[in-house]
């Protein structure tokens, strides 16, 4: 049985198919951890770097690692810079971290196959204070940096008009705040009515021809309509769960619930409150990943959208309460 400890991604983290002995939310110090799991067994501890105070400070975690047996432990970190610089990956290495992850579909496996020091040997600098001077220290210390990997969202309708298009417009204007973000539709041109011309349309042929050129988005979301999902290194499968689009769906196809298991399901569009969402679950046999109430895509700072994002893993985005409809 596996601990989770978690703070801005406990939503992210409430998704994870494994078993589950206990679960604690919120900002902690390592003796905060310490005092909880002394005696306490448990197979592996998956941490929320943001659920330990001060975690930005890199000696913080090397009191973790000399408090808990690190083998036992998997680190999912935020995409803040300072964590995913070359310099902080490689104090964790040398402090005997090595499992650590920004992906939470990796989880499941750190958890039965642990990184040995071979694993992440690559991101250890072995000499971090040596002088980096013109040119050889400017590629140096590139080669220090860890690249952040692009991620190209897609998102499917998977009830009829289930709001892929108008979704990605707000994504996209929220994101834009703190990253580098691109949006483009496939088969379709839909896009244009949104008098956005950085919003890109094309057709199957030419998409992975953009694709290529998004080189420097961190972000793209991809409107998928009938275009392959194996473009994008993850999906979101939209649902509008009214009672005739969740019966004509049904209709359509019966087992459509069955090839959506363990996938990442949200509900848009949708007036269901929290109980209701635990319904549809139970009679769909299905986990929902967020619940996205009709909103309005004129509205330049909405706090469900940010709070969607941030459960996405977007965690340079704050929600900021007073600011907010």
């Amino acid at each position: 049985m596996n601990v989770i400890v978690s703070n801005k991604y406990q939503t992210l983290l409430g998704t994870l198919n494994i078993d589950v002995i206990k679960s604690i939310s919120g900002e902690f110090t390592v003796q905060d951890l310490v005092s909880q799991f002394t005696n306490f067994f448990f197979n592996k501890m998956i941490i929320d770097i943001t659920a330990i105070k001060n975690y930005e400070n890199v000696n913080i975690m090397r009191e973790l690692s000399l408090n808990f047996d690190m083998e036992k432990v998997i680190l999912l970190l935020d995409d803040s810079p300072k964590v995913n610089s070359g310099n902080y990956l490689s104090q964790l290495v040398s402090f005997g971290i090595y499992n650590f992850t920004r992906s939470i579909e990796a989880i499941p496996f750190l958890i039965d196959n642990p990184n040995s020091y071979k694993d992440v040997a690559g991101y250890q600098n072995l000499n971090p204070g040596a002088p980096m001077m013109g040119m050889k220290g400017k590629k140096r210390e590139e080669e220090n940096q860890v690249k952040i990997e692009q991620r190209v969202i897609g998102f499917k309708n998977v009830t009829e008009h289930a709001g892929a298009t108008t979704l990605i417009y707000m994504l996209k204007k929220h994101l834009e705040e703190a990253y580098k973000v691109k949006a483009l539709e496939i088969n379709s041109t839909d896009f244009e009515y949104f008098n956005d011309k950085t919003l890109e349309s094309a057709d199957f042929m030419n998409a992975t021809f953009k694709l290529a050129n998004y080189s420097e988005a961190e972000v793209v979301l991809v409107d998928l309509n009938d275009g392959p999902e194996t473009m994008c290194t993850e999906i979101i499968y939209l649902i509008e769960p009214g009672i005739i689009k969740l019966n004509k769906l049904i209709r359509n196809d019966r087992k459509v619930f069955e090839k959506l298991k363990n996938k990442k399901i949200v509900l848009n569009k949708s007036v269901l409150d929290s109980n209701d969402v635990k319904d549809f679950e139970y009679e769909s046999g299905s986990k929902v990943f967020f619940n996205i109430p009709c909103l309005d895509e004129k509205v330049d700072n909405n706090k469900k959208v940010k709070e969607f994002l941030i459960a996405l893993g977007f965690s340079r985005l704050e929600v900021d309460k007073d600011k907010m409809w």
